[in-house]
């Protein structure tokens, strides 16, 4: 260990013996009493300086307990999709920690296009293992913000542009993170879509966009999920800081939902002691760094002390504060029901894989081009440096020290073996002084001495293209990708093109290239998995979360010149008209729709069948509709269900995602698909009324297999 480690440690166990923490008899408390009880048990024995001191960290990724009492440090791990590597005491380096090495698993995006709750149940489940074993009682995930413009640099780390499927994957990712007593964080509310200027921006958004889009997903996580944390975000919104926003917080988070559990700011959200105290903030993390002086000025730990004493403020708001940590601490690191975790265990690499694989989408496959075949396949040419380039490590917060992680090239061979030749080319590369003429002569050559080509490219997790911290510089792909590809499928016509991103992103080549998979970042297992997909032990049914518009323009917040704002604003002109809802509306055909995703096998969809014609308000529709495999090997269908309002006060969308499932069928083998259909799924947010409406009249019932290949549709009453 180095001896700066030592001295950190070493002046951390000083800093508890001076600040009053020592205990001469051990303070016990009945496990078997009520929660609530043992809350005001604990309240009770604490000092006004412990109770402050739980407020604030005392580290980069930790914050106080209460030693005296047996009351540990809260220690959270950042990153939804695997343990970030530790940190030292008082900065944001690297430790080099021996025990770092864990699972990487999918982007939050993949698993969205999973399209499968269960797969979020199994995400959160396996994460929370390994936080366990590195003894972290939050996961600083999901994000759920919406995927606004393609253009947000962290659009990797969410589930897409609509509302309803973030809210129902973040919702199972909760579920089996917290299933193992370790509190999931959602995260960033709200109104967080751009990383430009993300830490001042004052974003302004109409009442009902705000409550149609952009807050469904962390209603459902609070009140479906019952989430124990929520962070804040770095922006404003209306003119006041998101970590301390009155109407954010209090009005609707703590008020209106009924959250009972911790907020917390994100890293260095804070900004305003009084606003903090009153507007519902309660654990204050990033504020700044350096020395256990540096936490001690933090706005919710000396400054909070000070008003208390001069008399300016009262304990109500820290206790109420207090109550909502240890509340969170007892369903965590304090439950006598944790388990023991496990640590990048085999069960958790075979999970990472099945969310790589399901996530995976088949954007395109003329001619039946996929899956590739080896047996007739004596040279494969596989092109671009996603191929032989890590993923896991990168991207700001998601940042994991996997224990190992396959790339695509790795995985080709790992599947094809010695029967058939794999030669690679690396045709770009991102770094400077490589001839990039070159390089893609070089690739373009070999394309024509081979039976097929792979080219595995795309955008990576580094500024300017996916990641924190900072958006995306163009909607193009970058190293002269586009340039290179059109080049291969001239050279070679049996082209597959497996791209990796966690965005949206231009295809000029488009009508070039037969066969597109996208493959996300897909963690620890990612080479295996597009291996798997690519050579058909895999059968693709990953659907798209999120819309790939043709050109920037076709995007409603680029349409509208609302994006990224003058620097000190940002007005989200578009309202509701987000992803297919503007398409839709303005008739614009996208590259591929929201729901889009092929199949190696096909699916009939039968005559939709309603339980009802007429309902009321307080009825329950339900609409059913048989789905049969028609082809030839067995694979999965996400059959999605959508609302038209026929006749509405308010413009409403051409059709809203209210439903979907996922069906696996075997050959022949027919499943009927049923959706249930109540007053919420008819609902528009009426600003005017400041609360939801359903109109009585005629709306229409679609189901389909994406929001522009709608199979059947029938109409029904509202009474």
């Amino acid at each position: 260990m180095k001896l700066v480690k030592r001295i950190e440690i070493l002046f951390l166990c000083v800093i508890s013996s001076l600040t009053g923490f020592s205990q001469t008899k051990p303070v016990y408390q009945d496990a078997t009493r009520p929660m609530e009880e043992r809350i005001e048990d604990a309240l009770s024995r604490m000092t006004v300086e412990e109770k402050v001191r739980l407020l604030h960290a005392n580290g980069g990724y930790r914050s106080w307990g209460v030693p005296r009492l047996g009351i540990p440090d809260n220690n959270p791990t950042d990153g939804p999709v695997g343990l970030r590597p530790e940190m030292e005491w008082s900065n944001w380096n690297n430790a080099h920690a021996n025990n770092d090495s864990c699972t990487a698993f999918p982007s939050t995006i993949c698993l969205a296009a999973t399209w499968n709750p269960e797969m979020g149940v199994l995400f959160g489940k396996a994460y929370s293992e390994e936080a366990l074993y590195r003894n972290k009682n939050i996961i600083l995930g999901p994000g759920v913000n919406i995927f606004r413009t393609p253009m947000n640099g962290r659009n990797f780390e969410y589930m897409g542009e609509d509302p309803y499927l973030a809210s129902k994957m973040g919702v199972s990712y909760i579920q089996g993170v917290q299933s193992n007593h370790v509190a999931a964080c959602v995260k960033h509310f709200a109104v967080n879509n751009q990383e430009t200027n993300r830490n001042s921006i004052n974003t302004l958004v109409d009442e009902r966009a705000l409550h149609e889009i952009y807050l469904p997903a962390f209603k459902a996580a609070v009140q479906e999920g019952k989430v124990w944390t929520v962070m804040g975000a770095y922006n404003q919104y209306n003119g006041q800081h998101c970590c301390h926003n009155k109407y954010l917080l209090e009005d609707i988070l703590r008020k209106e939902w009924g959250f009972d559990g911790v907020l917390l700011s994100d890293f260095g959200g804070t900004h305003n002691t009084e606003e903090a105290i009153f507007n519902g903030l309660d654990l204050e993390y990033g504020t700044r760094l350096g020395s256990a002086e540096a936490f001690n000025k933090y706005y919710l730990a000396d400054p909070y002390l000070k008003l208390i004493r001069e008399g300016k403020v009262g304990e109500k708001e820290l206790n109420e504060k207090v109550r909502r940590i240890l509340r969170m601490m007892y369903r965590t690191n304090m439950s006598a029901d944790r388990p023991w975790g496990s640590l990048a265990s085999a069960e958790h690499i075979e999970a990472a894989r099945r969310i790589a694989e399901e996530g995976i989408v088949l954007l395109q496959n003329k001619k039946n081009m996929l899956p590739l075949n080896p047996a007739n396949l004596k040279k494969i040419l596989v092109v671009g440096e996603n191929a032989v380039r890590t993923t896991a490590n990168g991207g700001g917060s998601s940042e994991v020290q996997a224990k190992y992680e396959v790339v695509p090239l790795e995985g080709i061979r790992n599947w094809v073996g010695r029967q058939t030749e794999i030669v690679y080319q690396a045709g770009y590369s991102s770094r400077k002084g490589v001839s990039a003429d070159s390089l893609k002569r070089e690739a373009v050559q070999a394309a024509k001495e081979a039976d097929a080509v792979v080219f595995i490219g795309g955008l990576a997790k580094e500024e300017g293209l996916d990641s924190e911290g900072a958006d995306r510089k163009s909607y193009e792909l970058p190293y002269g990708q586009n340039d290179l590809i059109s080049a291969l499928a001239d050279a070679n016509p049996r082209l597959v093109a497996v791209m990796i991103s966690g965005n949206a992103y231009a295809m000029p080549w488009l009508k070039e290239v037969p066969a597109i998979l996208q493959a996300w970042y897909g963690g620890t297992e990612s080479g295996n998995a597009i291996a798997s997909v690519l050579f058909g032990k895999t059968n693709p049914s990953g659907k798209l979360p999120f819309t790939f518009p043709a050109r920037l323009e076709d995007n409603a917040a680029h349409a509208m010149g609302a994006y990224p704002g003058d620097g000190k604003t940002v007005e989200y002109k578009e309202g509701i008209w987000v992803g297919y809802r503007w398409t839709e509306k303005e008739k614009i055909q996208p590259l591929f729709a929201f729901g889009h995703g092929l199949s190696y096998t096909t699916f009939k969809y039968g005559k939709i069948s309603l339980s009802k014609e007429v309902m009321n308000e307080s009825d329950q529709l339900v609409v059913t509709i048989p789905v049969t495999n028609t082809g030839s090997c067995e694979g999965a269908e996400t059959v999605q269900l959508y609302i038209n309002d026929q006749k509405a006060s308010l413009p409403r969308p051409v059709k809203e995602l209210k439903g979907f499932r996922k069906v696996r069928l075997t050959p022949g083998e027919t499943c009927n698909v049923s959706f249930v259909v109540d007053k919420e799924s008819l609902s528009y947010y009426d600003p005017v009324k400041h609360g939801w409406v359903a109109e009585p009249g005629k709306f229409q019932a679609l189901v389909g297999s994406a929001s522009d290949d709608i199979k059947a549709k029938v109409i029904f009453e509202l009474k």
